[in-house]
């Protein structure tokens, strides 16, 4: 009983240090494309998001769904096994991933005229051959975190993380300003700004050899003839776990690659001058990097009752996974409802803070509504994976996926970028409720009506009152309208909190269960 309950100590410790790592470096993702944004401007910012999410591809594969993968399918294949085995198993891993990154790779590479065409911009093409660069780095960086985190030694995977955003981070500023300042045109400050997204990957593979090496792991790399377990097994569930894992996780990445595809491309078949559909473009692109930090504040809290769903599961507690997924998706929605509303209440305001001026707040607003729906997905998404459901969020994501392409060929001509922003809403939207019916159709409950109409009656209330004090002041510059946004998050944040506790949204039982709550319940009790 006393190892059973330290080696759940220690998941649940290395779950932490993954998940601090996993809000900075999602923070350090988002907060970079305002400065990123600010240097360059729309064009410049169209330009580097056109390209992005190739990167961001390799970049989240390697960070959480490869990763995930490999530690499953050592757990399933190799746990308890002899050494032979698991070398076998990380062996043919290993070569799994590295075909499928050089042919992502060579994919990109070759075709990357062809798809800056298809994209209505050819002088993106070298952008995209340096994006390609990711995915011969991306198998090395997911085999070592992967086995890391089956061995719950979440440390390297986390130092890696923090330290490869660093890098990248402070490579795309230092590099796009010096491009710019020097004369460059926004093309060559685009392909300086993925170039340094690569050598930021580089550098955190490096960081994970060092750590490998010292540990002295080399000895688990090497080809057993002799091991019992086939290769068919293991390539039949790395194909499997691919799909799974793989798929979920590039949910927001793959909404941004339509966008990218078609956007731009549908504007100039509407009429648009170039320029101006590339300025659209990198207006639209603004909401991006709202969205990433409103959805990290909304499913951190969530998220971190996952870990006991997954442990409630292998002890076959229904009641108890009942009660957390409950409470999960109860947190996930005061959370994910509160942060888009406020942000749709103050985007005036933020979108000067941010961007300099107030082009595309509509648009933005609309995106901002997207920050609830893909919290609700995110949170879904670990919660489904923890009890062993890992098809029906890969499945949601491609329905979603599907949705989004079709919504953009029907709504940009008649809206233009808003039509975009509508779809986003809606794919995101799809992809929730697929999850919610399923959820549902398992025996799980959803928040009862009450509770609904309790976030919603906040909300007005929050909203309201935002509102009726942004009727006294105008966001007359920068300056005023960083000081009135700073403000209105403070005074909403709070309004937004007491009004939830006053109605009693949440039990005393249930504040239980949050973990950064509990303590500040325990310490109110304390004094």
């Amino acid at each position: 009983m006393n190892t059973e309950k330290n080696h759940m100590n220690i998941a649940l410790r290395g779950v932490f240090i993954l998940t601090i790592a996993g809000l900075v470096t999602k923070i350090l993702s988002a907060a970079y494309r305002v400065p990123y944004q600010n240097i360059v401007g729309d064009i410049g910012f169209y330009i580097y998001q056109q390209v992005y999410p190739f990167y961001g591809m390799s970049v989240v594969l390697a960070t959480s769904g490869f990763p995930v993968m490999i530690s499953k399918v050592m757990s399933d294949l190799g746990h308890g096994k002899s050494e032979e085995v698991r070398s076998k198993i990380l062996s043919i891993t290993m070569i799994y991933l590295t075909v499928f990154g050089i042919a992502l790779f060579l994919l990109l590479y070759i075709f990357s005229n062809p798809i800056s065409d298809v994209m209505g911009d050819t002088k993106l093409a070298p952008l995209i051959k340096i994006a390609s660069l990711s995915f011969i780095v991306a198998p090395f960086v997911s085999l070592l975190r992967g086995y890391f985190q089956y061995e719950q030694n979440m440390q390297p995977t986390a130092i890696s993380q923090v330290v490869e955003q660093g890098f990248r981070v402070s490579f795309i500023l230092i590099s796009s300003y010096l491009f710019i300042q020097l004369g460059y045109d926004l093309y060559t400050a685009g392909w300086g700004a993925l170039l340094s997204s690569v050598i930021g990957s580089i550098a955190g593979f490096f960081v994970l050899l060092f750590i490998w090496k010292r540990n002295k792991k080399n000895q688990i790399l090497h080809w057993n003839k002799s091991a019992s377990i086939k290769t068919r097994q293991i390539v039949a569930t790395l194909i499997k776990y691919s799909f799974s894992f793989g798929i979920s996780s590039l949910l927001l990445i793959f909404i941004q690659l339509v966008d990218a595809l078609n956007l731009y491309a549908l504007l100039l078949h509407n009429g648009m001058a170039e320029e101006l559909a590339k300025v659209a473009k990198g207006v639209y692109d603004r909401g991006q990097p709202l969205i990433q930090l409103g959805t990290v504040v909304a499913t951190s809290f969530a998220l971190s009752l996952v870990p006991a769903i997954a442990q409630a599961k292998m002890q076959q507690n229904e009641r108890f996974i009942k009660e957390k997924l409950y409470i999960s998706l109860k947190l996930c929605l005061v959370i994910g409802a509160g942060a888009a509303a406020g942000l749709i209440a103050l985007i005036e305001p933020v979108n000067i803070m941010l961007f300099k001026d107030a082009t595309g707040t509509n648009v933005l607003m609309v995106l901002s509504g997207s920050i609830l729906f893909t919290s609700i997905c995110l949170t879904m998404f670990a919660v489904l994976q923890g009890l062993g459901y890992t098809f029906v969020p890969a499945v949601a994501v491609v329905i979603g996926v599907v949705f989004k392409y079709l919504g953009n060929l029907i709504l940009i001509p008649e809206f233009d970028v808003m039509g975009a922003a509508i779809s986003s809403l809606g794919a995101y939207f799809i992809v929730a409720l697929v999850m919610m019916v399923f959820i549902k159709a398992k025996g799980f409950s959803f928040p009862y009506l009450k509770t609904i109409g309790q976030i919603g009656i906040s909300i007005i209330v929050m909203v309201a009152i935002l509102k009726f004090g942004l009727n006294f002041v105008g966001s007359e510059n920068r300056i005023h309208s960083t000081i009135i946004s700073l403000i209105g998050v403070m005074i909403g944040g709070i309004l937004y909190i007491m009004v939830i506790l006053k109605m009693k949204v949440f039990s005393y039982s249930e504040v239980q269960y949050i973990p950064v709550v509990k303590k500040l319940f325990k310490l109110k009790r304390g004094t």
